[in-house]
């Protein structure tokens, strides 16, 4: 691809993101421009990937095709600010800083500028990642398309309406924290049922893993998937019951609802 991306800000989102279009081929390493304030990261990710570091952030605004934005929310607006001058007027801006809406954004680079707001999460980090991605009316079809298959390119992206987005935070972007819980909780009864630390992780972490693929992979109901598992009078019905007594299910969605609610105050303020 012809077109040029550009990123400002380099952290570890960042750089996924980058990884997934270099191995993915979707853009040439010298199409992929780099500025982050610490001029050693921008060296870092010219030797490893060939991509080219800028000398600025107005210069790779200048020069992109496609810019991602991806520097901390609270300080998103007051460097787009700076940007948006430099900014061409048919570019593509994408953000993946969380709480910025699209409004915002508009408010500070214009309301006929290409918008997105996307929101990939950290397993963007080993390769699978779920983003949401949600543009402004001014981003054409084919231009979504771009954008998915820039996201496709380190996982899985999805477009979603902005209202969706806190859903999204919660049974998303927070998600993996809450997985991580679980794992954790998984492998210290497995600990006290004698399994080595080192082991109980990994078998925990890998049951979560392929249950995760089953679902995605068969289509089933996670219902009847947990239903194949659960033998009549057997040890995992056993376990479910008490899930079930301790209120596992609903400790899941009040907390998920609790995220969602902290997710639209933070996009309030």
């Amino acid at each position: 691809m012809e077109k040029k991306i550009g990123f400002i800000g380099c952290g570890n989102m960042s750089k996924a993101i980058i990884a997934g279009l270099v191995n993915s081929g979707c853009f040439e390493s010298k199409n992929i421009l780099v500025f982050d304030r610490k001029a050693a990261t921008n060296q870092e990710m010219q030797e490893k990937f060939g991509i080219t570091p800028g000398n600025s952030a107005n210069q790779v605004a200048a020069e992109a095709d496609i810019l991602i934005g991806a520097v901390k929310p609270n300080v998103m607006l007051s460097v787009i600010s700076d940007l948006a001058s430099s900014i061409k007027p048919d570019a593509l801006f994408i953000s993946i800083a969380a709480g910025v809406t699209i409004a915002s954004l508009a408010s500070v680079l214009g309301d006929g500028q290409k918008i997105v707001r996307a929101m990939p999460n950290t397993p963007s980090l080993v390769g699978e990642g779920m983003t949401s991605i949600t543009p402004n009316a001014q981003v054409s079809k084919a231009e979504i398309q771009l954008v998915q298959e820039i996201f496709n390119s380190f996982g899985k992206a999805a477009v979603v309406p902005e209202y969706q987005i806190h859903a999204v935070v919660a049974a998303s972007g927070s998600a993996p924290a809450y997985v991580f819980i679980l794992i954790e909780a998984m492998a210290d009864a497995a600990v006290l049922g004698g399994l080595p630390r080192a082991q109980a992780y990994h078998f925990a972490a890998q049951a979560v893993k392929g249950a995760a693929e089953m679902v995605l992979e068969s289509g089933k109901h996670p219902a009847a998937l947990k239903d194949m598992v659960c033998s009549p009078g057997g040890t995992t019905i056993e376990a479910v019951r008490k899930l079930e007594d301790k209120g596992f299910r609903s400790a899941v969605i009040e907390s998920m609802q609790h995220c969602m609610a902290r997710s639209e105050t933070m996009s309030r303020d």
